[in-house]
């Protein structure tokens, strides 16, 4: 320590000819540095999982459209899961929603649940009456 024996009490310096730079640019400064903008959300994008859609067999098909039937005829609760394809990828995932059925559109093949939700007949995977 002997060696700053002469300097160590001095005062910090201060330029008389630049104003000194505000604490949020210097942090900014240190900042870390993303050489490939984009590449997280690549990389993300491609390791998310989806599901291959599941074929139903005619019967299957056939007891779908006859719980549909009785569901609207007798305003009962449903619980219908249904594929949703993916946007960006292959597949896409099963999705579960709970409702009464509002509406049924045989021209476009849709169910209008009474919670605003619109599908597709031909997506869907089951549907239970609940009690």
């Amino acid at each position: 320590m002997e060696n700053y024996d002469d300097i160590i009490e001095l005062p910090h310096y201060r330029s008389p000819f630049r104003t000194p730079m505000p604490m949020e640019n210097r942090a900014a400064q240190f900042a870390p540095f993303a050489a490939l903008s984009g590449h997280d959300d690549a990389i993300s994008e491609t390791a998310r999982i989806t599901n291959v859609r599941i074929e139903l067999s005619n019967e299957e098909k056939l007891e779908i459209s006859k719980k549909i039937q009785e569901a609207y005829a007798d305003d009962k609760t449903v619980a219908v899961t249904y594929f949703v394809p993916d946007k960006t990828k292959t597949g896409g995932t099963y999705t579960t929603t709970i409702g009464r059925i509002s509406k049924i559109i045989e021209a476009d093949s849709l169910l209008t649940l009474d919670t605003g939700a619109i599908i597709p007949i031909g997506s869907i995977y089951e549907i239970s009456i609940r009690v």
